[in-house]
């Protein structure tokens, strides 16, 4: 990631990637997924130190995606993106998830489009083994325990 001036990695990028890298000296291996939110230079970060698909934290995300709905359709909203996460596969999860952001495409264009721009993002956890999802989604557990 360029800072603003394009002329490197941003002050927090360079932050997160010493920061893996010392994760990474002090023996952390076989890293396969990293969740996390949607701090950029985290997510270069990672990309760079780790060769492991970046989560974005699904719940974090749904907090993000409904600002862009009225309080009184969260409900209703929530539902509907929530048959993407309940699908048996990546693929299908997928192709429920772009079915889902076209039909409400035209009442809420900017969740229509966050929804595009970060489909690989919320869903890369698919990928993995069915038994492992509900652990893999979320930065919720690992803040759970840390407090």
């Amino acid at each position: 990631m360029a800072n603003g001036l394009g002329t490197g990695p941003s002050e927090a990028e360079t932050f997160w990637t010493e920061f893996l890298r010392g994760l990474k000296a002090r023996g952390l291996s076989g890293v396969k997924l990293v969740v996390s939110d949607a701090h950029t230079g985290l997510k270069a970060a990672i990309a760079r130190v780790f060769e492991a698909t970046w989560q974005r934290c699904r719940v974090h995300w749904m907090r993000n995606a409904l600002a862009h709905v009225p309080r009184g359709q969260h409900t209703v909203v929530a539902a509907a993106i929530r048959q993407a996460f309940s699908q048996p596969d990546r693929e299908h999860s997928g192709a429920t998830w772009r079915h889902i952001a076209d039909q409400i495409r035209g009442r809420w264009p900017k969740l229509a489009a966050l929804m595009d721009e970060s489909e690989h993002d919320v869903l890369a956890y698919m990928a993995f083994p069915v038994q492992h999802r509900t652990k893999l989604h979320s930065t919720n557990p690992i803040e759970r325990l840390n407090k």
